[in-house]
């Protein structure tokens, strides 16, 4: 597999009444094509200081970020954004849709910035739609959607133009249990059939089911990154549970904000739907 991107010793430092904070400390990684990978940790842990480095939105204090064999440091701001516009797709928690274009527009405006849309790109623009379950609401406007449908636009857009990465910053966060699970596996399935590389922010362990990796943060720092499956099956509640490592144990950012930071919250096993249609 070939590597699509790659950090070295990258890091993000803010200063606070002159006190220096690393959101990012000397984080190292690696992807290759075909992997997606769920990036975990309790709230504050950098994980979205992190996304948004590697989606060419915030530039490291030091550290080396290589996409595609592209330095993003050696390029000039206006090289960022084409290379942004072209190579990476991003969801972000806000789905920010322009509200006077319909859902099928708001998908085809990442073709339309790159100068490739086609009857080809509209072909496509509605089979994610469909394959999303918005196959009946494709002239709508956000205005005319719900909060999870709105979402599962914005992920259509994030793979329409066939990214090299593809980041999602907590895609499900507005989605009830059984769309989440259809939305994360569909968003699984075009990474690999595709061979592109994924990266998920996440704090429902639930969706590491459909993960090649888990990559936990903490304080800054990649903790630790599970690869087997077993492993990755326990902390996702869809397995009979594995000895729990110590540093896995805080991952629930909630139960670590109420002081049980010493108990790792099981989802539930991930309940029967019907898959969506291809």
């Amino acid at each position: 597999m070939t590597v699509v991107l790659e950090t070295q010793a990258v890091s993000k430092i803010y200063k606070s009444d002159s006190t220096p904070i690393k959101a990012v400390d000397e984080v190292s990684l690696t992807i290759r094509t075909g992997e997606f990978i769920g990036l975990v940790g309790p709230s504050g842990s950098g994980k979205t200081t992190m996304l948004a480095m590697l989606a060419a939105l915030l530039t490291p204090s030091s550290g080396t970020i290589i996409i595609d064999d592209h330095n993003l440091a050696e390029m000039k701001e206006a090289q960022r954004t084409r290379f942004r516009r072209e190579k990476i797709g991003f969801t972000f928690q806000q789905n920010n849709l322009l509200p006077f274009l319909n859902a099928q527009e708001n998908v085809e405006l990442m073709l339309r910035l790159n100068n490739r849309l086609d009857k080809r790109g509209r072909e496509r623009a509605q089979d994610l739609l469909t394959r999303l379950g918005l196959g009946d609401r494709l002239h709508n406007l956000p205005s005319q959607l719900s909060g999870g449908q709105q979402q599962r636009v914005a992920i259509a857009r994030a793979l329409i133009h066939n990214p090299n990465l593809v980041l999602a910053d907590e895609p499900t966060a507005n989605l009830d249990t059984e769309r989440a699970f259809q939305v994360v596996e569909t968003f699984a399935e075009l990474i690999h059939e595709h061979d592109r590389a994924g990266i998920m922010v996440t704090h429902d362990l639930r969706m590491c089911h459909y993960v090649d990796k888990v990559v936990q943060m903490l304080d800054g720092r990649i903790e630790r990154i599970i690869e087997d499956r077993a492993e990755i099956e326990a902390l996702a509640g869809t397995a009979r549970p594995v000895e729990t490592p110590p540093a896995i144990a805080i991952l629930n950012s909630e139960g670590a904000q109420n002081g049980n930071v010493g108990r790792l919250a099981q989802p539930a096993p991930r309940p029967g739907f019907q898959s969506l249609p291809a």
